[in-house]
């Protein structure tokens, strides 16, 4: 199975890369863009047919080493 990881900052954590890309798109003349948060996509394969145990190995990947809960959230899909 494939997992599609989407890893973003939690909200109300500061996303100085957000505003950067936020203020770019202002001056590029984008004058409606907004709210702009940056966040990671990763793609794993998982060697597991059963979607019970895909899903847990997933969710200890994420919470072990790809996205810091602390200020992080994750969400993921399995294909």
């Amino acid at each position: 199975m494939r997992a599609k990881i989407h890893v973003t900052l939690k909200q109300g954590i500061l996303d100085p890369q957000g505003k950067a890309i936020e203020h770019a798109l202002d001056s590029l003349g984008f004058k409606n863009a907004a709210n702009v948060r940056v966040g990671k996509y990763m793609e794993v394969d998982v060697n597991e047919s059963d979607r019970a145990k895909a899903e847990s190995q997933v969710k200890a990947m994420c919470e072990k080493l790809l996205a810091n809960t602390v200020i992080e959230d994750y969400r993921y899909e399995l294909q």
